[in-house]
């Protein structure tokens, strides 16, 4: 394993699962696993990473493509799973011995890696999002909220690297195929962000330390990877080589922070 700069990738970014590696200083997390375990383990071997190595699996909220995957990677391989109060209430008959309950506003160390958990407004029980920090730089971490708040923009401002979600244009969820009941709840406040919410906080936050925007959790039916680079590109005033959309199935290759 690298000891050098913070570095990140993805196995997958979508509603079929979810789940992001982040390495520094000898130590190596995950962020939700949405995967079954066959498909997991595959995907990190892909990645050049064996699961015994993490050292610890950080959960953003209980729906199954964040946390489905979380319990038998955990029990397979005797990693901590570190979690919100009410996520780890929602999590039922998981099996897992080392569970650590961590508050969304207080920041907590695992190994080299710092961790700054920070609430957003999701429909689930105490969801929330991270930034991972190592020395110098920070790794921002924004999906699944149905809006932007201050403290979200806070958070995020500053950092030199962004996974940010862009999971649909409004125009294409409004036109598509969803029941109505299912199109209020994604583009409800307690939802998902669409192209133009993630460009206004790109918009609102400090970017003077952006080396890589990472735009994750694209809805295959919903959105187009051209789309939501165009709603970015318009900010930045530019479609720097380093701004790429995550795959549902391909993920992301590694990415180092330096």
């Amino acid at each position: 394993m690298s000891a050098g700069p913070l570095r990140f990738a993805s196995l997958g970014s979508g509603s079929k699962g979810n789940g992001t590696l982040v390495e520094a200083g000898g130590t190596r997390l995950l962020i939700d696993c949405g995967f079954v375990l066959r498909e997991t383990e595959a995907r990190l071997q892909r990645l050049g990473v064996e699961p015994a190595s993490l050292a610890g699996i950080l959960v953003t909220h209980e729906h199954g493509d964040h946390l489905g995957g979380v319990a038998r990677l955990a029990r397979r391989h005797g990693l901590t799973v570190y979690l919100t109060a009410g996520t780890q209430r929602a999590w039922k008959d998981h099996g897992v011995e080392s569970v650590r309950s961590i508050s969304p506003h207080e920041a907590f160390s695992v190994g080299a890696i710092e961790v700054q958990p920070y609430p957003v407004p999701h429909d689930a029980r105490e969801p929330c999002q991270y930034v991972l920090g190592h020395r110098d730089l920070r790794l921002g971490i924004l999906s699944d909220a149905g809006h932007v708040t201050a403290h979200m923009r806070q958070s995020l401002s500053g950092c030199d690297a962004l996974m940010l979600e862009c999971n649909h244009d409004r125009a294409l969820l409004a036109a598509g195929p969803y029941p109505p009941s299912l199109k209020l709840r994604v583009g409800g406040m307690l939802g998902h962000l669409e192209n133009a919410q993630s460009a206004a906080l790109l918009r609102d936050i400090d970017r003077s330390r952006l080396q890589h925007l990472v735009l994750t959790h694209l809805s295959e039916t919903n959105n187009r990877p051209e789309l939501a680079l165009a709603a970015m590109a318009e900010v930045m005033q530019a479609q720097p080589p380093w701004m790429v959309c995550a795959e549902q199935d391909g993920g992301l290759d590694w990415r180092e922070i330096a």
